[in-house]
């Protein structure tokens, strides 16, 4: 048992280092070698690795008096307690597995972007393609200690120099050209434009999805998104952010898109954040939030919410929802069967929707910043999964959690 936790030690050491350790002991070498021989303490995996290790030297040798049945369900277990998102995004990550997804990076030369396609590669079956300039790309990832290669593991997207310009640049002016963009135009944007670059990609069917947006200001990149992927069928609807707490995940809408959105606009959201949340393998219950509770006061987000209620009864969707309420009423039984005793479900609501965005992006900023929850997304809704756009902040764990989430085929939750 001792020989095997070394041995699942220098396995870890000799392994890829994760992105946890990396950010904890930034501007360190992290390569196996003489200046690096053991795991950092604070590398995540080590928990799963070691324990497993030693659970099945236990069992061979037989030492264990109550073997462990499933060594694989063990080590996901452990793995939640380490990386809280790990549980919650276990049905995303198995549906994605049921299909090889193509999945370009739009900044495919941004470390964390690299750390994530390096995990892709190590937990999933799609491939990745890093939109960036080659050189740039292998350099930071061999200073990240990365094993994978350009060709080899993952394709790139040239801007400088790619053979498929000419077609790229066409492509883009044929949708745009009655909008105002120019031969010339086009051409800029397809050398200058990585989103760009990426959603033509998806067009044209070279990818299958697009993640992009560790910088930059989210309306700019679905600006572009939406021009290049948009149709009659698909547009954007809103912008779901799961938040993993203590007490439990948590989905806030539409932290992104629709600044003032209409009674129509909070029904499509509610809609589609259904559809998402099933994803998750949990039954969504939606509060429609105000600062009205249940016709108390004439303000404007109550009025739309009112609205949106009125809508949703009549379409009678599949799920629950309750509302117009404060934030308290919905995450508080006991307070929403105070004022409101006759509401339609019981217990917490796990989906809020908001009439702006400014409230929604509050409430998760709030959640991120003071109550430590961690963020999965934002998920972009109404695109058919072939788009999400990351926020600045979002780390390499973060995008591995994109990137499962859009390699699930459309098919696996409606």
């Amino acid at each position: 048992m001792k020989l095997a936790c070394v041995e699942a030690i220098a396995g870890l050491a000799r392994a890829t280092t994760s992105a946890e350790a990396a950010a904890a002991y930034r501007g360190e070498q992290m390569s196996f070698g003489p200046e690096y021989l053991i795991p950092k303490p604070f590398d995540p995996r080590l928990t799963g690795m070691v324990a497993c290790a030693v659970a099945r030297a236990a069992m061979e040798s037989g030492v264990a008096t109550s073997p462990i049945e499933d060594l694989a369900a063990y080590r996901q277990k452990l793995d939640g307690s380490v990386f809280r998102s790990a549980l919650i995004m276990r049905p995303v990550f198995e549906a994605a597995a049921t299909a090889t997804r193509r999945i370009v990076f739009a900044e495919g030369e941004d470390e964390r972007v690299l750390r994530a396609a390096n995990a892709m590669l190590e937990e999933m079956t799609d491939r990745p393609i890093l939109v960036g300039r080659p050189e740039v790309i292998a350099q930071r990832a061999e200073r990240a200690g990365l094993p994978m290669r350009p060709g080899r593991d993952f394709e790139i997207v040239d801007p400088d120099n790619d053979p498929r310009y000419g077609d790229y640049w066409q492509t883009y002016h044929r949708i745009m050209q009655r909008r105002g963009v120019t031969p010339d135009l086009a051409r800029m944007v397809m050398r200058t434009n990585l989103t760009a670059i990426a959603a033509i990609m998806v067009e044209r069917g070279e990818a299958d999805s697009l993640i992009c947006g560790t910088f930059g200001q989210y309306l700019w990149h679905l600006n572009y998104v939406a021009q290049i992927l948009g149709g009659p069928d698909r547009h954007p609807v809103a912008a779901l952010s799961l938040m993993i707490q203590e007490e439990g995940p948590l989905f806030v809408a539409d932290t992104h898109i629709n600044a003032e959105a209409s009674p129509e606009q909070i029904v499509e959201t509610a809609i589609a954040a259904a559809r998402h949340v099933r994803r998750f393998g949990l039954e969504p219950r939606i509060a429609l939030c105000s600062s009205s509770q249940f016709g108390n006061l004439a303000t404007v987000s109550g009025e739309r919410m009112r609205a949106a209620i009125g809508l949703l009864d009549a379409r009678a969707p599949d799920f629950v929802y309750e509302g117009e309420m404060s934030v308290e009423a919905a995450l508080d039984p006991a307070e929403r069967a105070r004022i409101f005793p006759n509401a339609r479900f019981d217990g917490a609501a796990n989906v809020l929707v908001f009439a702006t965005t400014e409230a929604a992006s509050a409430v998760r900023n709030v959640l991120k910043m003071r109550a430590g929850a961690l963020e999965v997304g934002p998920i972009l809704m109404g695109m058919g999964n072939r788009a999400h756009i990351a926020t600045p902040s979002i780390t390499a764990r973060g995008l591995l959690n994109l990137s499962a989430l859009a390699g699930t085929p459309v098919s696996k939750y409606g």
